[in-house]
């Protein structure tokens, strides 16, 4: 009996042990099952709201690293992703002919913005958008819109070129100034007539040397065409020419004259000859048009932002604040918030140069 006893109590004891490390089996196998389906069901879900995550593609018309125009979008694009949690795409140096293609292909993916950065997207947006009207459609550098997806995003680059043209004409000794633009394009143009407004503006006896090189990636001749205003007695230039403008940074560098950088912050490729940058801040720009979408307030409209917004103005370059002319960083800051308050119609100033 003792015997029979001993192994009763010795089955139920296999048995209570099998009953706890099955359950503990089962217990893990649910926690790892639902470690493994969560982050494929969350592909395209905002980490924090659980909603369906936008997806924003951008396409540009030159490289990323021009420190410049494509430069500025592509730093908006990072700081979206960053920020607002929207999941990214882009494609850097899309010629004319692959601009078709490439939105298409954005499209088809299922991205929900497309953004073609520069005036030169805008026939291939406003065709290739009435096959897709569920995707928002943007266009910058320029005013054009199509209902019901096709919108424009510009910041206003009469503003940057009146600022840099102020800024010329404050810091010049010689009294000379040069502006050397890319293509011959409303952007490029409107910039040039805006820094001739803010020269003038400054000292009505300036001169400004102007040319176009026709081209955004000739680096070679921007920086010929610069060359060519500082032997004419040109001491300050600015280059408005996407990646070919880092040939006019240049030509200021090796023949030690002042440049006023454009887009993007110029200080740190030639600190010591980089007086400051007149900026189109896209980062500002495409962090406001991104907002309204997700806001749910976006409108197949023009979306001009300016100095009012904080996407122009003046980035100083910190090795320069203490060689500027006495009361220059007051003029520019007092222009600056006259632009923002209205009581300076650059639009009005700068179509009088025409």
């Amino acid at each position: 009996m003792k015997r029979l006893r001993i192994l009763a109590l010795g089955l139920a004891a296999i048995l209570l042990l099998t009953t706890l490390l099955v359950a503990g089996c089962g217990g893990k196998k649910d926690s790892g099952s639902q470690g493994q389906t969560a982050p494929s069901g969350q592909t395209d879900q905002n980490k924090d709201t659980g909603k369906k995550q936008l997806k924003v593609a951008l396409l540009l018309p030159g490289p990323v690293n021009d420190n410049g125009w494509n430069a500025t979008a592509y730093e908006g694009l990072k700081k979206a992703e960053k920020e607002l949690g929207v999941k990214t795409a882009y494609r850097e140096s899309v010629s004319q002919s692959d601009q078709a293609d490439a939105l298409r292909a954005y499209a088809t993916q299922g991205y929900d913005v497309i953004i073609g950065h520069g005036f030169e997207f805008g026939d291939s947006i406003k065709k290739i958008a009435k096959d897709f009207p569920n995707v928002k459609f943007i266009v910058t550098s320029t005013d054009i819109s199509q209902a019901p997806n096709v919108a424009s995003l510009q910041v206003l680059n009469v503003q940057a070129g009146f600022f840099g043209g102020a800024l010329a004409a404050m810091v010049t000794k010689t009294g000379k100034i040069g502006y050397v633009g890319g293509m011959d394009i409303p952007p490029i143009k409107n910039a040039l007539l805006g820094f001739k407004a803010g020269a003038k503006l400054v000292n009505p006896k300036v001169q400004v040397m102007t040319a176009m090189t026709g081209s955004f990636d000739d680096v070679a001749k921007a920086k010929e065409t610069a060359r060519t205003f500082i032997e004419q007695g040109a001491d300050v230039v600015l280059g408005n020419a996407d990646q070919a403008g880092l040939g006019v940074v240049q030509a200021a560098q090796e023949k030690g004259v002042m440049d006023i950088g454009y887009d993007h912050d110029m200080s740190n490729v030639a600190p010591d000859t980089v007086v400051a940058t007149t900026p189109q801040s896209y980062p500002i720009a495409i962090d406001y048009i991104i907002k309204e979408i997700i806001n749910g307030k976006f409108e197949a409209k023009y979306y001009p932002i300016g100095a009012k917004e904080g996407a122009t103005g003046i980035i100083w370059n910190p090795k320069w604040e203490s060689k500027l002319p006495a009361g220059v960083k007051d003029k520019m800051t007092q222009l600056i918030n006259d632009v923002k308050s209205g009581k300076i119609d650059v639009e009005k100033l700068a179509n009088a140069e025409k």
